[in-house]
């Protein structure tokens, strides 16, 4: 559309006016829509950026390895992209026919047959050199701090800890609830760590070498945690590994990189990587948390949990009388075919525990846990000849005490 001043004749001031608030108001647009996308989902530290094009920024040594050697082997493809197409053009604008070139054969010298084969060689060995580096580093699992098993399932992540600071703490790392109710509603808020989120997050002390030992449960899963530099299969019935060391704190994201089923998208992985103090307390904690869970009397024990628990007991508190075979001896009665501990009503036993018997020549072990003095029981009505197949709840002890 042309603009016309008063008089019918063009403006071209008026029309460049128009263009250049046309303009304005796209780059106001325009900057509007990337402030509102800017302030509705941010970086992630330790897990993806917006709009993301290059690796996560490393965590650890073998990461900057692997950026390194990324960098190094696109800047020889790179090279020998450019030098092979340029001559390639070169010589097509060089040698065209409509510039008077006819066609021909050319000789082909020894040193050409040489350098088209020695230079690729070489170039292919300076890769390989440096890679080979990588990847002997990347499975070097020896002389771990901390060994951790990693066991996928559909579709979360359970983790043990084997050996190092933290032995025998264990737990299940799920999404959180949340955001598995976002993403079923089909509206998303503006969420920066979006299907990230666990419950129980895998914590590592700082500085520490730490092997991952993979496998699972169901199907083939993936341990991946790219600021690592570290991404390992987890396959049913076998066992695998890799190692991290991470070189500074903080939260590092990954998630499931192998297609696992239609929850796939929901198994992520988040590594709390803390000081070596700040470790110890949470080691601390856990296994606190877990004695307390082991020792809950509200829990439904099986038969098999309360032998092994009560064995420690009875090797600890009764052995030294009741002898490891259960005969006693002198005044000391056997506990082995024992009427008061075979009988069906579990409160003679029970009563004996909490009040000792024989004018003191029993004690009383009212000391001892509901747990423990229920799993001693249980041991004792079936251990030796007595195989009573019963079980002696913890609730059981809890009531009597009352």
């Amino acid at each position: 559309m042309k603009q016309a001043n008063h008089d019918g004749r063009l403006d071209p001031w008026g029309l460049v006016r128009r263009v250049c608030g046309a303009l304005s108001a796209a780059a106001a647009m325009a900057a509007v829509w990337a402030g509102q996308a800017q302030a509705a989902v941010n970086d992630l530290p330790g897990g993806p950026a917006v709009n993301q094009l290059n690796f996560h920024p490393p965590a650890t040594r073998i990461a900057e390895e692997q950026h390194w050697l990324h960098w190094f082997m696109l800047g020889i493809c790179a090279t020998i992209f450019v030098v092979v197409f340029g001559v390639m053009f070169y010589s097509i604008a060089k040698h065209r026919k409509s510039v008077g070139h006819q066609a021909k054969e050319l000789p082909e010298p020894i040193w050409v047959e040489l350098g088209w084969t020695i230079v690729p060689l070489l170039i292919v060995i300076g890769m390989a050199l440096p890679a080979t580096k990588v990847i002997v580093a990347q499975k070097d699992t020896s002389n771990a701090d901390l060994t951790i098993k990693v066991v996928g399932m559909q579709w979360k992540w359970g983790y043990e800890y084997l050996k190092g600071e933290g032995e025998g703490i264990q737990f299940l790392s799920t999404l959180d609830p949340q955001h598995r109710i976002m993403s079923d509603s089909g509206k998303v808020p503006p969420t920066d760590d979006y299907l990230l989120k666990v419950d129980n997050p895998l914590v590592v002390p700082v500085g520490k070498k730490v092997r991952i030992i993979t496998t699972a449960n169901d199907v083939i899963h993936a341990w991946m945690v790219p600021a690592f530099g570290v991404k390992q299969d987890a396959i049913p019935g076998f066992v695998r590994d890799t190692w991290f060391r991470a070189e500074k704190t903080g939260d590092f994201y990954g998630q499931c990189a192998e297609l696992c089923g239609k929850e796939h998208a929901y198994m992520p992985i988040h590594v709390k990587v803390v000081t070596q103090e700040e470790y110890s307390r949470w080691v601390a904690e856990q296994k606190k948390a877990m004695a307390a869970k082991a020792d809950d009397p509200n829990k439904e024990w099986t038969l098999a949990e309360l032998k092994a628990r009560g064995e420690q007991v009875y090797a600890a508190h009764c052995a030294a009388c009741h002898q490891a075979n259960g005969q006693g001896g002198g005044a000391i009665k056997p506990l082995d075919g024992s009427t008061i501990v075979t009988d069906a009503d579990h409160g003679k036993m029970l009563n004996v525990l909490l009040h000792g018997a024989g004018g003191g020549a029993m004690p009383a072990w009212k000391q001892l846990s509901d747990v423990e003095l229920a799993a001693v029981m249980t041991f004792a009505r079936n251990n030796w000849s007595n195989q009573t197949g019963d079980v002696v709840q913890p609730k059981e002890v809890v009531a009597a005490r009352q």
